[in-house]
């Protein structure tokens, strides 16, 4: 499996943190002036206490590490490269240097980026990310009509908030591909990726924090396992991975995940999939007919095979497995985007988000529900019901908040 991959702090504050960082190493503090010169004073006298420096917090300290350029990765130029297959010529797990991030990462990502109508902030907007053409004639219109054009602008306050979650889940992402590697517990790898999702999008209940738990689904399983309390499976050399998790702000949820592999054997399969995702990014759009978008996807992606101990395997979709629409606070809002050929007319409309997810197997392309269960989720649509147990309010009260 895998899918396509796509506050800010007050100046004066980062100028107040540069000023503690310069006060504390600058040379001529009268303090340390007081303790050299009562150290050389003549006997008799009495010696002068050096005066005790305040220690910063670790946020304000890494920060100060940052815009000070020093410290690791401070330089601005990423040099880390993961070990897993097929991540992108040019890859580099510490990207995030390059944008004034510490290595690992710690500052809040809204402290590195603005909102793109703030011109306040001495801060890049976020990142756009990748543009694709419309992809219809129809829709031609929509790149030359000023109306059009200036509702596109109106939206700017939504694609900021999908811009800041996709930075905070491409740094996460990034980061966890420095550390995921044969050996690692899942357990832990999920605890560490999903602590520092928490931190880099300044978690604060529903308005900001992770979309869904951290999937990392091993070969035969294609997708939403996440390893329970007491499970041991480590991570090894010839394992197929697909690492699935989520970022929300305001509930606009970004999905995404890739595929681990440490063994070239499995690239083709790899290829396939990250091609596959890619046409079917390249098909969506407005007035897109979903059964055209699945075509795209198969197309691409059973024209690969993949040699295994000397046993040649095709590529297959899992037919029963899709991409879907999001909306706010909804991972699944309704309509479901399929990875084959199919009869379902139904389009894509304006002001939909999708997420277009792939999921190849050199199975028999089709998935049963099996394992035990390590995802929940609550019905969007239910009706309130009154509960008379106590166990079954606090219950569902950790749900609701969580």
């Amino acid at each position: 499996m895998t899918a396509s991959e796509d506050e800010k702090k007050d100046a004066e504050t980062m100028a107040d943190v540069d000023q503690e960082c310069d006060d504390d190493n600058d040379d001529n503090d009268p303090a340390d002036n007081g303790a050299e010169e009562g150290e050389g004073a003549a006997a008799g006298k009495k010696k002068k206490k050096k005066k005790k420096k305040k220690k910063k917090s670790p946020s304000a300290a890494a920060a100060s590490t940052a815009a000070s350029g020093s410290g690791p990765g401070a330089n601005g130029t990423p040099s880390k490269i993961a070990e897993c297959r097929l991540l992108g010529e040019g890859s580099f797990t510490d990207y995030y240097v390059a944008h004034g991030q510490t290595e690992p990462p710690s500052i809040p990502v809204v402290d590195l980026f603005r909102s793109s109508d703030d011109t306040s902030a001495q801060l890049p907007p976020f990142p756009t990310g990748e543009i694709q053409e419309h992809p219809l004639d129809s829709n031609s219109h929509r790149l030359t009509s000023a109306e059009l054009r200036h509702d596109e602008r109106l939206a700017s306050s939504l694609y900021d908030q999908l811009r800041h979650a996709s930075e905070v889940h491409r740094q996460v992402r990034h980061h966890a591909q420095s550390f995921v590697r044969p050996g690692i517990k899942l357990v832990d790898m999920c605890t560490r990726l999903e602590n520092l999702n928490r931190q880099l999008v300044q978690e604060d209940g529903l308005r900001r924090g992770i979309g869904f738990p951290t999937g990392c689904s091993l070969n035969h399983v294609a997708a939403h396992y996440t390893p329970n309390n007491g499970d041991d499976t480590v991570l090894q050399y010839d394992d197929v991975m697909k690492v699935d998790f989520g970022t929300q702000i305001d509930g606009r949820i970004i999905d995404s995940a890739w595929t681990v592999a440490f063994n070239p054997r499995y690239d083709p399969l790899l290829e396939a999939v990250k091609e596959a995702t890619d046409a079917g990014i390249r098909a969506a759009g407005i007035d897109v007919r979903l059964c055209d978008v699945g075509e795209a996807i198969q197309e691409v992606m059973e024209s690969y095979e993949v040699e295994l101990d000397g046993k040649t395997f095709p590529v297959k979709c899992i037919r029963n497995l899709n991409g879907h629409s999001i909306g706010p606070y909804q991972i699944h809002a309704g309509k479901s985007v399929p990875i084959v050929k199919s009869s379902d007319e139904t389009k894509m409309e304006e002001n939909e988000i999708f997420a277009i997810e792939t999921f190849g197997t050199t199975g028999r392309g089709y998935i049963v529900e099996d394992l035990e269960c390590s995802h929940y989720m609550k019905n969007f649509h239910a009706p309130h019901v009154p509960l008379r147990l106590s166990g079954a309010k606090k219950l569902l009260a950790h749900v609701n908040k969580t």
